[in-house]
């Protein structure tokens, strides 16, 4: 039996898994500006630039929590028998 579910629809999480992706590869990219420096022997940044590398965490946890609400959804749906 296919599944009823189109495509294009989104459900429960999907919205937070997406900014926490966009948010991952943020961090990520500032990880890699902020770490140049220190190959390319240049002055490094300042330090409060270093935090701009914790969004990489923030946007795991944010993936995560929409991962979570995504399964919970789909537990409400098989707990109703759908």
């Amino acid at each position: 039996m296919r599944d009823k579910t189109q495509t294009n629809s989104a459900e429960p999480g999907d919205r937070l898994i997406r900014a926490g992706a966009i948010v991952f590869f943020l961090g990520a990219l500032a990880t890699l500006v902020t770490v140049a420096p220190l190959f390319l022997h240049a002055k490094p940044f300042p330090t409060y630039m270093f935090g701009l590398s914790m969004l990489m965490g923030v946007g795991f946890l944010i993936a995560g929590a929409g991962v979570l609400r995504s399964v919970a959804a789909g537990r409400r749906q098989a707990r109703a028998g759908r």
